[in-house]
């Protein structure tokens, strides 16, 4: 059974960008710890289980505000930690990588920069739905790091993270 809207209210109070438990979830009426709801996940998402059904809380906070949950929850700062409603929207697995961060191994600083050591120049590319895109070859950085963020905003809107 998928938690409805109601029941969401019922059970949990949204403050502050957190989750709240309204009764102990156990039922003996007390908290020993504090009723900010949820675990850490291990990834920096903070889940929990409801009938025997994972959630994560800000897929709760999602459906509490719109009263659905989407497939996929994005949190738009890339901060896991900020459940800030405003900070949510409903994603899918595309664009969501659009919002991902700069991988650590990244040696530009932008991403969809790269060196070529085969031509001696910085290239740059985006990604649509799967698609690679090639945008050309710089011999300097600046310029090829201009022209994947000219090309992010211009393919992944709202969803680009420059």
């Amino acid at each position: 059974m998928t938690l409805t809207q109601d029941e969401a209210h019922k059970l949990f109070e949204y403050r502050d960008g957190k989750l709240f438990y309204k009764k102990c979830p156990r039922g003996s009426g007390k908290f020993k710890t504090d009723p900010e709801a949820g675990a850490n996940s291990g990834h920096g998402y903070k889940k929990l289980s409801l009938n025997g059904k994972f959630y994560y809380t800000h897929q709760i906070i999602f459906l509490m505000q719109h009263g659905y949950i989407p497939k996929l929850v994005d949190h738009i700062d890339g901060n896991s930690e900020n459940n800030a409603i405003e900070n949510l929207r409903e994603s899918n697995k595309s664009l969501n990588a659009c919002n991902a961060k700069l991988q650590s191994n990244n040696t530009s600083g932008t991403k969809g920069v790269t060196w070529s050591k085969k031509i001696g120049q910085w290239t740059s590319r985006v990604q649509i739905n799967k698609k690679v895109i090639h945008l050309g070859a710089f011999k300097d950085l600046e310029l090829a790091s201009l022209v994947a963020d000219e090309a992010r905003l211009l393919y992944h809107g709202k969803h680009a993270r420059i």
